[in-house]
């Protein structure tokens, strides 16, 4: 418990994967100008990550690893092949099947909102199918695989708290951004320059959990 604890902090406010990682800025900036549609987007992206770090993780260990858990392996074995696991190597497969994933979850998402909350939908607009090309969501899932071999349920955990963490940072950055329609900004600095201006001082607000100790 205590290591998936340490994952989850980490996830949410160590390793930030918008504020830290810099992954997934184009949501970021385009649909935190309003509370409600960050949190609609946050929720979408927990969901997606969430899924996303489960299903990658079954298929790169049981599919795309070699390995006598590779499935491919076991049912060539089952036929009498004398076929090496080793042979069974299908990892430069890997961003095409999580991408596959990805997009197939996203658009599961979007189905669901446009028939349940059709004026949140129009809201997210774009930024919606762009979770397809999150680059935080294909973060989470090649961290979880390739880089720190996490278990299923690291995997699972870890990609709940990077959900947590966009859309923590994403609420920020949407309170932040409400209360500068009412400030007396330069002209120059309206719209994305002060957003991207915010985003880094958060950024380096960030940087202080950066020495916590466990």
């Amino acid at each position: 418990m205590a290591n998936l604890l340490v994952i989850a902090i980490g996830a949410i406010l160590i390793n930030n994967f918008v504020l830290s990682r810099f992954l997934g800025l184009c949501p970021f900036v385009g649909v935190s100008k309003k509370t409600e549609t960050a949190i609609g987007m946050g929720m979408a992206v927990i969901f997606v990550m969430t899924l996303a770090s489960a299903v990658t993780w079954v298929i790169w260990t049981y599919f795309l690893s070699p390995g006598t858990s590779n499935i491919f392996w076991i049912i060539a074995n089952a036929l009498g092949s004398d076929t090496p696991a080793a042979a069974f190597d299908l990892r430069y497969l890997e961003t095409i099947a999580f991408i596959l994933v990805i997009a197939s979850l996203v658009q599961f998402v979007e189905l669901v909102l446009q028939k349940t909350s059709p004026a949140l939908y129009e809201a997210l607009g774009i930024f919606l199918p762009l979770i397809t090309t999150n680059c935080a969501i294909l973060g989470v899932a090649e961290l979880n695989t390739m880089s720190l071999g996490y278990s299923f349920l690291e995997a699972l955990v870890h990609g709940i708290a990077a959900g947590l963490g966009f859309t923590l940072a994403l609420l920020m950055m949407s309170g932040i951004r409400e209360k500068l329609e009412f400030a007396p900004v330069p002209k120059l600095m309206k719209g994305l320059p002060i957003a991207f201006i915010i985003s880094g001082l958060m950024s380096m607000a960030f940087l202080g959990f950066s020495g916590l100790k466990f």
